[in-house]
């Protein structure tokens, strides 16, 4: 007996993908007054050096700034020109730091100091001010390390009480066989927990539970007899979001009516009002038209996956988003065919030759029926949400303008201050004081450039 199992991963790829798709069709609800849109300010600089990605950003005093490259396997330490850098980790000998195969986090410590957490040793490096590792530090949980690195599940930050906040995964069970020899199906959660860990005597608790989309699974028998498991691609998931703020708040951030819930540093949690938003209403021939254009760009995309995959058959199956930059997710999608009696764990097929007995391959996707979108187009995706250093909190919306993304930037008290828009083809990986804004752009030569601007107020209103 044959058993296949296929799985897709599709959160973090379809972030930029819905926040292009969204701006189509649908009624604009306004209920209440929204402030202008106002663009970013001018790049001020840009770095030489070409990474792979700009995944997450650390600003250190005098404006240097190290950068989380997770594509290229590397941190390296810009100056405050972002015209002189130096590798502080990478997968060569260049440094003694190695940087391994498995993407890594990089996370704001106490002072000037950094953590590089690296989820294949389970271990964290500190990080002084001039990104010299200090000292070596496990991670707090094992099973948890994966989270620390961020992307789609936020990212992890320091509290006010210098606990580690971060997003845990998920519990479920894997598929299993009934009494009758039947595969069962897992059931799969609805929410996530974010939770904080005291370092030091490693006690753990949870600040919040999030929602996050439910995986739908079907299960069915061919005529050989092989059970087919197949995940069904939802492009407008449902998940709220979180992030940690500058005086080491924890914003949880509500997607069904959009709002903030604040747990302060005093402990206490406090709900602020709905944030407005100009609420897009969908219609039956919106969501249809929203899946055929989400089938089009996924089917893309596997395409670029399985060419890439014949090409190079010890590549990840794994393919970061189009925009270039801020997100350390990808899409994964595979299909896990195993005989009985076969020995050692799913292998790729060869470049150009056929599946072996156990083989991961990239099928074609299936998605959810147009009637399952939700009527109302959600106002951000996961991975959405980052707080910056002058204590407000940065929404990427599903809005967007002259091709480039619409952030929300809201107060401490949960208000709304301000809309910004930033250029086409990039995405926010972190800030500076007074400001300051730091994007990764893809090259048309290939590469990812840093970029750092300025946000400003008071100018004309785009809108």
């Amino acid at each position: 007996m044959t058993f296949n199992f296929e799985t897709t991963m599709t959160q973090h790829v379809l972030r930029p993908i819905s926040a292009a798709l969204l701006i189509f069709g649908g009624v604009t609800v306004r209920a209440q007054t929204l402030p202008p849109i106002h663009n970013l300010g001018d790049v001020e600089s840009k770095s030489k050096e070409l990474l792979g990605a700009v995944s997450s950003v650390r600003a250190l005093p005098g404006g240097r700034v190290l950068v989380n490259d997770n594509s290229g396997r590397k941190v390296v330490l810009f100056d405050a020109s972002l015209a002189q850098f130096t590798v502080i980790a990478d997968t060569t000998s260049a440094t003694a730091n190695a940087y391994s195969s498995r993407a890594g986090g990089l996370i704001a410590y106490k002072g000037d100091s950094s953590l590089f957490v690296d989820p294949t040793s389970l271990s964290m490096l500190v990080l002084d001010g001039q990104g010299k590792v200090a000292r070596v530090m496990a991670v707090p949980r094992s099973q948890d390390a994966g989270a620390l690195v961020g992307g789609g599940g936020g990212s992890p930050g320091f509290d006010a009480q210098g606990r580690l906040v971060y997003r845990a995964s998920p519990q479920f069970n894997m598929p299993k066989r009934s009494a009758d020899g039947a595969f069962q199906l897992p059931e799969f959660p609805d929410s996530a927990p974010v939770v904080r860990i005291d370092l030091a005597t490693r006690k753990l608790d949870t600040v919040a539970f999030l929602k996050i989309p439910k995986t739908k699974m079907s299960m069915s028998q061919d005529a050989n007899g092989r059970m087919n498991m197949t995940s069904y691609v939802n492009p407008m998931p449902i998940t709220d979001d979180w992030a940690v703020m500058a005086d080491g708040s924890v914003a949880v951030l509500r997607v069904q009516d959009y709002h903030v819930d604040w747990m302060r540093p005093d402990g206490k949690m406090q709900s602020t009002p709905k944030v407005p938003f100009a609420w897009r209403h969908l219609d039956d021939s919106t969501k249809v038209a929203f899946i055929d254009s989400s089938k089009t760009a996924m089917e893309k995309l596997r395409e670029q996956l399985n060419a890439k995959s014949a090409a190079n058959p010890n590549m990840p199956l794994m393919m970061g988003p189009p925009d270039g930059g801020g997100s350390a997710g990808g899409m994964v999608a595979m299909r896990f065919e195993m005989k009985a009696g076969g020995d050692g764990p799913p292998t790729r097929a060869p470049a150009g030759g056929a599946p072996n007995a156990a083989t991961i391959a990239v099928p074609p996707l299936t998605f959810v029926a147009p009637s399952e979108l939700p009527d109302y187009a959600p106002p951000f995706a996961a991975g959405a949400a980052r707080g910056d250093l002058d204590g407000n909190l940065w929404v990427r919306t599903s809005n967007v303008v002259n091709g480039g993304s619409v952030y929300d930037v809201i107060n401490g008290k949960g208000e709304l201050i301000d809309r910004v828009a930033v250029p086409s083809g990039r995405v926010i990986a972190g800030f500076g004081p007074r400001g300051v804004v730091y994007m990764g752009v893809r090259e048309a030569t290939g590469g990812v450039r840093l970029e750092q601007a300025r946000r400003r107020t008071g100018l004309a209103s785009m809108d």
